[in-house]
């Protein structure tokens, strides 16, 4: 039977690479994006990928949860079961901004925004598997399960989205433990070559700099580990092997508390 696959951002990058991937595996893709034209755009690769199948392509913003929920719901009403969901929707806003949700948006885009999508899928998903990108960043974040809100003052670029990324490892952990018959695990995709960011100077480092990994190794990474045999439940990968995350990110007191604090934020 054919399998269904949810990537999010999944209209540039990783998210896109999979997604065509996945669609070649014979998969049927929903893919979301939050820009209309660059989601159609990535769903005429992704559909060309699959021999003409088509893709189902949602349009979310994950800075607002009702898009989240919005995009929840269509899936619980269109797809009886969901066998992957990959959350790789993400960024990293160079300030400080407060989401209409109230919370700082690096933390609520990585992390929150994902934690809902998968809360409110979680009954599609028995027996099927949850991969959520995460980075090696999340040794420099600092991962707070407390505070969602932060503040203009102590906000930091890198440890706000080292945080964030922190926060995706610890979830997927916690996943594993609470949710036994659902694969869960996250993984480092590399330093990928995209148009991560938002000043000038960024994007052309993510897009020019040389040793930069492909988005079809990660992307190629992420569905291999959505498909092999014998991947390790709630483990963090880099590579095809499992590494110990470092910091809180591997804590499972501190995974246990951001479960309980992010239920009650996004109100699971």
């Amino acid at each position: 039977m054919t399998r269904t696959v949810v990537v999010t951002g999944a209209s540039s990058g990783v998210g896109l690479a999979a997604a065509r991937l996945f669609a070649q595996r014979g998969d049927h893709v929903v893919m979301t994006g939050r820009d209309p034209q660059r989601l159609a755009d990535a769903a005429t690769q992704v559909r060309a990928a699959g021999d003409g199948r088509e893709p189902d392509a949602v349009r979310a913003d994950f800075a607002v949860l009702d898009d989240v929920r919005r995009l929840a719901a269509h899936v619980r009403d269109t797809y009886p079961k969901v066998d992957v969901l990959a959350n790789n929707a993400g960024g990293i806003p160079s300030s400080y901004r407060c989401t209409v949700d109230g919370f700082e948006s690096t933390i609520q885009g990585n992390h929150l925004a994902a934690f809902l999508l998968t809360g409110l899928l979680r009954e599609r998903l028995r027996d099927g598997r949850v991969v959520n990108t995460a980075s090696d960043a999340h040794a420099r974040g600092d991962l707070d399960p407390d505070d969602f809100v932060s503040s203009p003052e102590r906000f930091r670029m890198w440890q706000a989205y080292g945080g964030s990324k922190a926060a995706n490892i610890a979830f997927a952990a916690e996943a594993a433990r609470r949710w036994p018959d659902i694969v869960s695990v996250s993984f480092h995709p590399g330093v990928v070559r995209s148009n991560f960011g938002e000043s000038a100077m960024f994007r052309l480092f993510y897009r020019y700099a040389p040793f930069l990994t492909t988005p079809e190794k990660a992307g190629a990474l992420l569905v291999w580990l959505a498909t092999a045999d014998g991947v390790t439940d709630g483990a963090y990968y880099v590579g095809h092997k499992p590494a110990r995350p470092r910091g809180k990110a591997g804590d499972p007191a501190v995974a246990a508390r951001l479960w309980e604090t992010s239920t009650k934020a996004v109100r699971l």
